[in-house]
Formats: structure tokens, sequence, C-alpha cells
């Protein structure tokens, strides 16, 4: 028997990097050979585990955390990966109790993991079962920045505005470089009329901490007011470039346009063709080809901004209104998009398709499906 060429550890160190890379199917492949190898190596079951989890094949997933709990009954990443699986088959008393098990085991100075399963519980709408979870790791670590900053999310989602402040300052104290604390916190305080208190945390911001149009459109709009700046002036400009980046939303006929340019760009052969005759004969292939995709889907982004369309037809134009990815393939984009989704969210978003990365992001929360 020829000897493996790589260890178990091995296998589940490189399916780690593919994964965080949002290359879910590579991962899953890497894991599919480890096991081939090693069969009761429970650190590839559970890799394999959330790895369906982000391709969204919840049955796959649920077997290949329970096949881990055969061989280790008291694994806690194979409890917290159950559990976010049974959240996703609606079985919200069952995943609890899994993810409670977690703590009766002893794992509750696992920092990352308490935050893992409060953040899958938040994103479920368990509110007050997502706080428990972030107490916990409050109260393992009162030093640990991202615990207070999800209780201040936390609280502010249960309608506590004033603790979710006292936590999300917290936060900050700890470290004066967590953008998505400062910037939650700034929207608080606009929210509460408290405009310059959120000008002076916005204004510790850099445009390309912002994800979404709200926090910049706020700061644009209160530097116009407190300082009196106009349109144009140099202080906003960075401002308003980042708030087109995250904007732009190319026109369909500017796209069409752009579209039948490149066409033609590639067609050398054709060029003894009547300008005319050559753009009526891409406009109408164009049109055909956009005709034939009949199934349309729409999304809604937070920023209230919606997409129509094809599920690869809808990322691609999000791509394309993401100007610093513009141009880039959409694996490349989508794969870019889901690690920026995760570091806000804890969410690990699928890339392996247009429609598993769109209903991946809804489930992080940063877009919804309309229809």
């Amino acid at each position: 028997m020829a000897t493996p060429f790589l260890s178990s550890e091995e296998y589940d160190e490189r399916a780690h990097e593919l994964y965080n890379e949002g290359q879910y199917d590579a991962a899953l492949d890497v894991l599919r050979e480890g096991l081939n190898l090693y069969p009761e190596a429970v650190e590839l079951h559970i890799g394999a585990g959330f790895a369906r989890l982000a391709r969204e094949e919840y049955a796959w997933a649920r077997q290949s955390f329970d096949l881990a709990l055969v061989l280790d009954a008291l694994h806690e990443e194979a409890l917290a990966g159950l559990g976010e699986t049974l959240l996703k088959f609606g079985q919200r008393d069952e995943a609890l109790r899994t993810f409670r098990q977690i703590l009766e085991l002893g794992y509750d100075d696992d920092l990352d993991l308490i935050l893992q399963v409060g953040r899958a519980l938040f994103r479920e709408e368990m509110m007050d079962e997502a706080r428990e979870f972030f107490e916990v790791a409050a109260r393992e670590n009162k030093d640990l920045p991202e615990a207070s900053a999800c209780l201040g999310y936390v609280h502010h989602r249960l309608g506590n505005d004033e603790a979710a402040m006292t936590h999300l300052r917290r936060a900050l104290q700890l470290d004066d470089e967590h953008s998505e604390a400062r910037i939650y916190l700034a929207n608080i305080l606009y929210d509460r009329g408290d405009y310059e208190p959120a000008m002076h945390q916005l204004d510790q911001t850099t445009p390309e901490e912002h994800w979404d149009e709200l926090g910049i459109w706020r700061f644009i709009e209160l530097k116009k007011s407190i300082y009196k700046l106009k349109d144009g002036d140099g202080e906003l400009r960075p401002w308003e470039a980042r708030l087109g980046e995250l904007s732009g939303d190319p026109d369909d006929i500017d796209e069409m346009l752009a579209d039948i340019e490149q066409r033609v760009l590639e067609q050398e052969e054709a060029r003894d063709k009547g300008q005319l005759e050559l753009f009526g004969a891409l406009l109408s292939d164009l049109v055909e080809r956009r005709q034939y995709d009949a199934t349309e889907h729409s999304i809604q982004m937070s920023d209230g901004s919606e997409y129509i369309g094809s599920w690869e037809r809808i990322v691609r134009e999000m791509r394309d209104a993401s100007r610093h990815m513009a141009g880039r393939s959409l694996q490349e984009y989508m794969a870019n998009e889901a690690r920026r989704g995760y570091s806000l969210t804890g969410v690990k978003i699928p890339t392996s398709d247009a429609e598993s990365f769109i209903r991946g992001s809804a489930n992080a929360g940063l877009l919804r499906i309309v229809h």
C-alpha cells in the first residue's frame, strides 16, 4: 500500500486555507480525498460539515457532523456545527440544547467558538439566546472587544440603546480601531438625533471602512450641515467617491452598449458589415440572450437598492456596481465579498455559484431576497 502523501492534519490545514478563501468546492474535494485515507479523522468530518453548510447542503452537513460525533461524542466544534445545521432545519429547541451542551462540557473559555454560536443565533433572530452566549464570552474575557461589540449589536436589536451604546463604547475603549463598532455607534447616535456625537464618531473612520451607503451618506450630510461644506469640497471628495463605489448602479442601456462594444471588438471578422447592420445584429442577439433567462429574481440591498434578473445577472451587476472589483471575474468578486461578509458578520458565505452566494449573503443579513 502506498504511503499517503499528506497526513490527516495536513489535509485539514489545506482545506481550511481553501475554505477561508471562499473556495468551498475545492475545500470539500480536499476533505473527501483525506477521508478516503483517514475515515476516522474527526476534524475532516467536521470540516466537511462546515463546507456543506457553506454550500447550503444541510442534510449532508448534518450527516458529517453526526459522523464526527459518533467518533467523538463530546467534540465542541462538531456540536457547534450540528447546532447551526439544526437551526437551518428550523429545529430551534434542539439546536439550543446542542449549543448549551458546549457550555455544560466546559468549553465556555473557547471564545471564538462561543462567539460563533452567538452569531448563529443572532442571524436566526434569536436575540435573547444570542445575548446569553455573548455574555458568556464577555464574562470569560472582560477585555475582548468583539464580545463587547456583539453585546452592543444584540442590545440594539432588543431595543435597549443605552446598553447598546455602553457596550459599543467599551469595545472602542478596548480597540479604538474597531471600525464596525464605531460606525454602529454613530448610527445609533444619529437615529437618536445626537448629530454632533455621531459626527465625532464618523470623523474617526475612513471611507474604506464603510461597506454600506448609510454611514457615508450621513457623514457627508453632517459635514455639510455642521461645517457648511459644499458638494465637491476637497474634504468630501474621498467620501463621495466611496459612496459612488457602493451605490453605483450601471444604467441598463449603458451596460447593454458596453456589452455590444466589447463584442464588436471581439468579432473582427464582422468588420465588413455595415455599422448599423452589425449594431442591430448584436443588439438583437443580446436582447434574445437576456430574454432567454426567463427566471427572474429580485434582491434588495441594505441601502435600499434593488437588482432584478437571473442569479448570475444579479451578481454580475453587483460586481459592476462595486467599481474596485469591476473587470474581475465573478468568482473573484464572490470570494472577495464572502471574505468581507465573514469579517463583518462571522457568517461563511458560499461562492460555488451565484444562487448559493446570494442566498448565503441573505443568510448573513447583507441583503434580502424579495423574489
